[in-house]
């Protein structure tokens, strides 16, 4: 591959003007790129001018039979287009995010293996039809606290504000029900695997109950039940989640049962930097997915679009059998990593004033595809860069789309890292089963079942 016509391709940035609150909705002559040079959600439709980032054609590898065990690689033949490393850096910078740098600089045998684009993202029709109708209609308040106007569907395909972006990847493409068997485990300063946290992970999100009434926008996007089952100190407990459409009236409410009270407690604090009890304090709650919860703390902005190497279509990362095949001394195992060339939304994030947050500077890449955010970037009070973050995505065609899998951080200052969400040791990895009753998610109903 021409080195130069890659970075020729990087270096393509949109700037976009920011939006005032509230104004968020598109008018109708600009809702109609979404049939034209745009997507159904937002993306560019055209490849780029190198030809590296095909065109997008919809549902590259759909089926309709659902996957009931592990998962294959859909493009297990391909070979690396070429690999990243130390060595070769520079001639991919205007490609790599502040922390791949980072990576690179600080561990010589940090390596990333690039292979061909595949834009597999899609969604049902259903779901366009509600982005077209969310487009003109979707709007928020309250410092990006408040969404209303949208159900269905990405709220903002066509994006003004760094807040809408935001809520596009929280409430990006995933089915109304989705069960996980998943793993949390930290790689150690002195490279000691630790697991952090085992169990079965139960999604619902009424968002995309495609029956749902337009006008009567559900009060939680998102409900999750994790129920632990390792490492034998936790065994037993139980954490519930309900995420709001409207932070600043309803806040995030979490709950967890603990087996040797035999009581379900309430989470007095469960947004912003709190630990995040599932990965035993490591991560923060709002670090959950790369970003989950309330937004109020920062101001939002749009820098533009840019071309970027983000892990991608990583079905190859569940072919191992144990999740320690995963982890290396000080990051994931590239040997198991795909990496391609797509284009992504940057946002930054900039604590307000008289706000309190342990991270006061953030940087989110995400996908124009699936509105998932793929890479992360955290810098200190210093203005050190202090974490940077990493999101594998699936092709998942019995979805169909790509769905949003395990995530971790890299500690550039300790060394220390994390995986949460790892997916190799169980026998299913990613499931979509009828809807939960609703009873599971609601503190009544969680108690009567964790407490027997």
């Amino acid at each position: 591959m021409n080195a130069s016509k890659v970075l020729s391709a990087a270096s393509i940035v949109m700037l976009l003007c920011v939006a005032r609150e509230g104004a968020a909705q598109v008018s109708a002559q600009e809702a109609e790129a979404l049939k034209t040079t745009l997507t159904p959600v937002g993306a560019e439709r055209a490849g780029d001018k190198s030809g590296t980032i095909p065109a997008w054609t919809g549902c590259e590898n759909q089926k309709a039979a659902p996957v009931t065990g592990r998962r294959s690689d859909p493009f297990a033949n391909e070979k690396p287009l070429f690999s990243i490393t130390a060595k070769n850096v520079g001639e991919y910078k205007d490609a790599l995010t502040d922390g791949q740098l980072a990576l690179f600089a600080k561990y010589p045998d940090y390596r990333m293996d690039i292979y061909p684009t595949h834009r597999t993202a899609c969604a049902p029709g259903w779901v366009y039809a509600n982005v077209a109708k969310n487009a003109m209609s979707a709007k928020v308040a309250n410092d990006g606290d408040t969404l209303t106007g949208a159900l269905g569907g990405i709220p903002f395909p066509i994006p003004k504000a760094g807040v809408q972006v935001m809520w596009n990847h929280q409430l990006r493409w995933e089915p109304d029900a989705v069960e996980y068997n998943v793993d949390a485990v930290a790689v150690t300063t002195d490279n000691k695997q630790v697991l952090l946290s085992r169990g079965d992970d139960k999604e619902l999100r009424p968002y995309y109950f495609e029956e749902a009434d337009r006008s009567k926008s559900p009060e939680r996007f998102l409900k999750q039940v994790f129920e632990t089952s390792g490492p034998p100190l936790h065994a037993g407990e139980a954490l519930l989640f309900t995420e709001p459409l409207d932070y600043r009236g309803q806040s995030t409410q979490a709950w967890t049962y603990l087996p040797g009270q035999r009581r379900v407690r309430k989470l007095p604090v469960a947004d912003y930097d709190a630990p995040n009890p599932v990965a035993d304090g490591l991560g923060n709650i709002d670090e959950v997915s790369m970003f989950y919860g309330a937004m109020d703390r920062y101001d939002w902005k749009i820098v533009g679009k840019k071309e970027v190497y983000v892990p991608y279509n990583e079905n190859r990362a569940l072919q191992p059998t144990k999740d320690g095949d995963m982890l290396g001394a000080h990051f994931l195992n590239p040997d198991h990593v795909r990496w391609e060339l797509h284009r992504v939304w940057v946002v930054d994030a900039t604590l307000k004033s008289g706000m309190r947050h342990m991270l006061p500077h953030r940087r989110f890449y995400s996908d124009e595809d699936s509105w998932i955010i793929l890479l992360a970037d955290g810098w200190d009070a210093h203005g050190q860069l202090w974490r940077t973050y990493w999101h594998l995505t699936y092709d998942v065609p019995d979805m169909p789309g790509v769905v949003a899998g395990t995530f971790g951080l890299y500690d550039l200052l300790t060394g220390a890292w994390y995986a949460n969400g790892l997916l190799n040791e169980q026998r299913t990895q990613i499931s979509f089963p009828k809807r939960f009753p609703a009873e599971t998610y609601s503190p009544d109903g969680f108690a009567a079942n964790e407490v027997q």
